[in-house]
């Protein structure tokens, strides 16, 4: 179900890598890359760029454009550990984005539209949790009411994420923020996620043996 949705939401972008629609079928029918994510649950490699343009808000203003403000941005490394870890939750992602909300003065609540690093389904349904917009173990209810899709409460990866926009590693971070930025200002088009006000996104990588990840990245914006 969450490649489908990511999928809906590729169809309507016209910047995405991939822009078509899939059934759940076509889904679990689709080619076995690690048992159980089939290849449209993984996220497809490819060139892509991005660009933000950073500046005071009185010149924002004056050249014309709608003023988007950076009301948090917080990157944490990962924490090494030997032995079991669950490979289910991530606290990296869970320190970074409590980190985030506490320095925005808000909570997962207040969140209007999330842009995650989606590279496997699994890892979106895993981060539902990590970043508190649902509770322990409710991340596949998300799903399956439809919160995180289209008219969703808190619609995640309009832009497609990774799965369908792209990854093209290094640009996928600002590209989060493009998304952002476009939906603040109600530029979405097609897929715009109505009244948002604030949104965050995140990004995270580096896998390195003993650690949840190298490097995670939470940025809360709003206008």
């Amino acid at each position: 179900m969450i490649a489908v949705k990511a999928h809906e939401y590729g169809a309507r972008n016209p910047n995405a890598q991939l822009q078509n629609r899939v059934t759940i079928e076509e889904v679990l029918g689709s080619r076995m890359v690690a048992d159980p994510l089939t290849l449209f649950m993984c996220c497809p490699t490819g060139d892509g760029a991005a660009a933000v343009i950073v500046m005071s808000e009185a010149r924002a203003r004056k050249l014309g454009a709608r003023p988007v403000r950076i009301e948090a941005s917080v990157l944490q490394s990962g924490q090494y550990k030997t032995g079991f870890r669950d490979m289910a939750s991530s606290e990296l992602t869970e320190r970074t984005s409590r980190l985030a909300y506490e320095a925005a003065g808000i909570g997962p609540q207040d969140v209007d539209v999330v842009e995650v690093h989606d590279a496997f389904a699994s890892a979106e349904l895993m981060y539902y949790e990590a970043l508190g917009l649902c509770g322990k173990g409710e991340g596949a209810s998300m799903i399956e009411r439809g919160a995180t899709g289209p008219g969703g409460l808190v619609p995640v990866n309009p832009s497609g994420g990774l799965a369908c926009r792209g990854h093209p590693v290094g640009a996928t971070g600002v590209a989060q923020i493009v998304e952002a930025v476009a939906q603040l200002r109600g530029e979405a088009g097609p897929r715009q996620v109505s009244g948002a006000k604030v949104a965050l996104t995140h990004c995270t990588g580096g896998g390195i043996a003993g650690l949840d990840h190298g490097a995670c990245a939470v940025h809360v914006l709003a206008c």
